[in-house]
């Protein structure tokens, strides 16, 4: 394609117009930020029970999920109490810590909690953290008045 300069001459138009290409990758970013948040959550039969505070928990552990009816699940597969030990011990090796990370139902009896880490125990974790999901600020201050004294 020719184009007039202003000196009179003929020259090339050798420039690339990035526009629709910059609007092709705008619309993929909106949708992978709208549909990303669909793939985090694992299993929406589980309500963690909420916490005041505490830190973010690294997902290259080793995760126990247990529903409100008692399944266990270890790293989103189905597993019994009486296997999950050696389960447990199998997965260590492939593990850069020996963590485990228990996200239990709220409704869920602690002497099943207790259960899991008697199993982590055997199998020889050092770690084991209670996943719980933070209180908001807003929470944390109308449970800090609920529990001051009236005046």
């Amino acid at each position: 394609m020719g184009m007039k300069t202003n000196k009179g001459k003929e020259a090339l138009f050798t420039e690339i117009n990035i526009t629709p290409l910059t609007d092709i990758f705008l619309v993929l970013l909106i949708i992978m930020m709208v549909v990303a948040p669909t793939f985090q959550s694992t299993d929406s039969s589980i309500t963690v029970p909420e916490i005041n505070s505490g830190i973010s928990i690294e997902q290259k552990n080793a995760t126990v999920a247990v529903t409100k009816e008692g399944k266990l699940y270890l790293n989103g597969t189905p597993t019994t109490e009486e296997k999950l030990a050696d389960e447990l011990a199998a997965l260590k090796p492939s593990l850069e810590k020996p963590e485990l990370v228990v996200k239990a139902d709220e409704r869920v009896k602690s002497a099943k909690i207790m259960e899991i880490m008697n199993a982590a125990q055997s199998a020889e974790y050092k770690k084991l953290i209670v996943a719980g999901e933070p209180l908001s600020k807003k929470e944390q201050k109308e449970l800090k008045k609920s529990e001051s004294p009236a005046t």
